[in-house]
Protein backbone atom coordinates (compact mmCIF):
# COMPACT_ATOMS: atom_id res chain seq x y z
CA UNK A 1 0.00 0.00 0.00
CA UNK A 2 1.21 3.46 -0.84
CA UNK A 3 -0.17 5.15 2.27
CA UNK A 4 2.47 4.15 4.83
CA UNK A 5 1.79 7.21 7.02
CA UNK A 6 -1.93 6.31 7.05
CA UNK A 7 -1.11 2.75 8.16
CA UNK A 8 0.86 4.09 11.11
CA UNK A 9 -1.84 6.60 12.08
CA UNK A 10 -4.67 4.03 11.70
CA UNK A 11 -3.12 0.57 12.19
CA UNK A 12 -6.55 -1.03 12.75
CA UNK A 13 -9.03 -1.21 9.86
CA UNK A 14 -12.58 -2.51 9.84
CA UNK A 15 -12.96 -3.12 6.11
CA UNK A 16 -15.85 -2.28 3.77
CA UNK A 17 -17.31 -5.81 3.86
CA UNK A 18 -17.23 -6.05 7.67
CA UNK A 19 -20.10 -5.55 10.12
CA UNK A 20 -19.37 -5.31 13.85
CA UNK A 21 -21.76 -5.01 16.82
CA UNK A 22 -20.54 -4.51 20.37
CA UNK A 23 -17.95 -2.58 22.34
CA UNK A 24 -14.62 -1.75 20.75
CA UNK A 25 -11.43 -0.34 22.21
CA UNK A 26 -8.01 0.25 20.70
CA UNK A 27 -4.89 2.26 21.51
CA UNK A 28 -3.72 4.08 18.38
CA UNK A 29 -6.20 4.49 15.56
CA UNK A 30 -9.05 2.83 13.71
CA UNK A 31 -10.29 3.44 10.17
CA UNK A 32 -13.90 2.30 9.86
CA UNK A 33 -14.90 1.43 6.30
CA UNK A 34 -17.72 -1.01 7.05
CA UNK A 35 -20.64 -0.97 9.48
CA UNK A 36 -20.36 -0.59 13.25
CA UNK A 37 -23.03 -0.56 15.95
CA UNK A 38 -22.27 -0.21 19.64
CA UNK A 39 -19.75 1.72 21.68
CA UNK A 40 -16.14 2.82 21.12
CA UNK A 41 -13.78 3.98 23.86
CA UNK A 42 -10.19 4.96 23.03
CA UNK A 43 -7.56 7.59 23.67
CA UNK A 44 -6.60 7.17 20.00
CA UNK A 45 -8.08 8.39 16.72
CA UNK A 46 -11.20 7.24 14.89
CA UNK A 47 -11.69 7.83 11.17
CA UNK A 48 -15.14 7.03 9.75
CA UNK A 49 -14.60 6.67 6.00
CA UNK A 50 -17.04 7.91 3.36
CA UNK A 51 -18.49 4.44 2.73
CA UNK A 52 -18.90 3.62 6.45
CA UNK A 53 -22.10 3.55 8.48
CA UNK A 54 -21.89 3.81 12.26
CA UNK A 55 -24.48 3.87 15.02
CA UNK A 56 -22.50 4.27 18.22
CA UNK A 57 -21.54 6.38 21.19
CA UNK A 58 -17.85 7.24 20.96
CA UNK A 59 -15.28 8.62 23.38
CA UNK A 60 -11.95 9.15 21.61
CA UNK A 61 -8.89 11.35 21.39
CA UNK A 62 -9.87 12.62 17.92
CA UNK A 63 -12.66 11.78 15.47
CA UNK A 64 -12.92 12.39 11.72
CA UNK A 65 -16.26 11.71 10.03
CA UNK A 66 -16.72 11.31 6.28
CA UNK A 67 -19.56 8.73 6.32
CA UNK A 68 -22.94 8.29 8.03
CA UNK A 69 -22.92 8.46 11.84
CA UNK A 70 -25.67 8.36 14.46
CA UNK A 71 -24.80 8.59 18.14
CA UNK A 72 -23.03 10.81 20.63
CA UNK A 73 -19.41 11.72 19.95
CA UNK A 74 -16.91 13.00 22.50
CA UNK A 75 -13.29 13.84 21.63
CA UNK A 76 -10.59 15.05 23.99
CA UNK A 77 -8.94 16.91 21.10
CA UNK A 78 -11.03 17.52 17.97
CA UNK A 79 -13.91 16.37 15.84
CA UNK A 80 -13.86 16.94 12.09
CA UNK A 81 -16.98 16.66 9.95
CA UNK A 82 -15.86 16.44 6.33
CA UNK A 83 -18.00 17.57 3.36
CA UNK A 84 -19.43 14.07 2.83
CA UNK A 85 -20.33 13.58 6.53
CA UNK A 86 -23.92 12.88 7.57
CA UNK A 87 -24.07 13.11 11.37
CA UNK A 88 -26.95 12.95 13.83
CA UNK A 89 -26.27 13.16 17.55
CA UNK A 90 -24.73 15.27 20.27
CA UNK A 91 -21.03 16.06 20.24
CA UNK A 92 -18.49 17.36 22.73
CA UNK A 93 -14.95 18.36 21.76
CA UNK A 94 -12.19 20.82 22.51
CA UNK A 95 -12.18 21.79 18.81
CA UNK A 96 -14.72 21.33 16.01
CA UNK A 97 -14.10 21.61 12.27
CA UNK A 98 -17.09 21.41 9.93
CA UNK A 99 -16.45 21.45 6.18
CA UNK A 100 -18.91 23.06 3.81
CA UNK A 101 -21.43 20.47 2.69
CA UNK A 102 -21.44 18.41 5.90
CA UNK A 103 -24.88 17.61 7.34
CA UNK A 104 -25.27 17.76 11.13
CA UNK A 105 -28.31 17.47 13.39
CA UNK A 106 -27.81 17.62 17.16
CA UNK A 107 -26.34 19.56 20.06
CA UNK A 108 -22.78 20.88 20.26
CA UNK A 109 -20.53 21.60 23.23
CA UNK A 110 -17.15 22.93 22.10
CA UNK A 111 -14.24 24.48 23.95
CA UNK A 112 -11.36 23.63 26.23
CA UNK A 113 -13.71 22.72 29.11
CA UNK A 114 -16.23 20.79 26.98
CA UNK A 115 -14.80 17.35 27.75
CA UNK A 116 -13.02 17.91 31.06
CA UNK A 117 -14.43 15.75 33.81
CA UNK A 118 -17.26 14.46 31.66
CA UNK A 119 -19.19 17.67 31.02
CA UNK A 120 -22.94 17.07 31.06
CA UNK A 121 -24.65 16.36 27.75
CA UNK A 122 -27.50 18.67 26.77
CA UNK A 123 -30.18 16.04 27.48
CA UNK A 124 -28.70 14.52 30.64
CA UNK A 125 -30.37 16.59 33.34
CA UNK A 126 -29.04 19.98 32.30
CA UNK A 127 -32.28 21.75 33.12
CA UNK A 128 -30.96 25.22 32.31
CA UNK A 129 -31.31 24.49 28.58
CA UNK A 130 -34.80 23.00 28.87
CA UNK A 131 -37.13 25.80 29.95
CA UNK A 132 -40.91 25.48 29.92
CA UNK A 133 -42.77 27.62 27.42
CA UNK A 134 -44.11 30.87 28.89
CA UNK A 135 -47.77 30.73 29.83
CA UNK A 136 -48.89 34.25 28.96
CA UNK A 137 -52.70 33.69 29.11
CA UNK A 138 -52.47 32.87 32.83
CA UNK A 139 -50.65 36.11 33.64
CA UNK A 140 -53.58 38.52 33.16
CA UNK A 141 -53.38 41.76 35.15
CA UNK A 142 -56.03 42.06 37.85
CA UNK A 143 -57.55 45.41 38.87
CA UNK A 144 -56.78 46.38 42.48
CA UNK A 145 -60.37 45.77 43.65
CA UNK A 146 -60.98 42.53 41.70
CA UNK A 147 -61.95 39.28 43.42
Amino acid sequence: MADIAGQQEYPTILGPDATFKGELSFEKGLRLQGKFEGKINTAGKLHVAREAKMQADVEAGAITVEGDVRGNLSAADRIELKASARYEGDLRASKLVVDEGAAFNGHVTVGPDAVKGGAPRPQGGNQQQQRPAPSAPQQQPQPAGAK
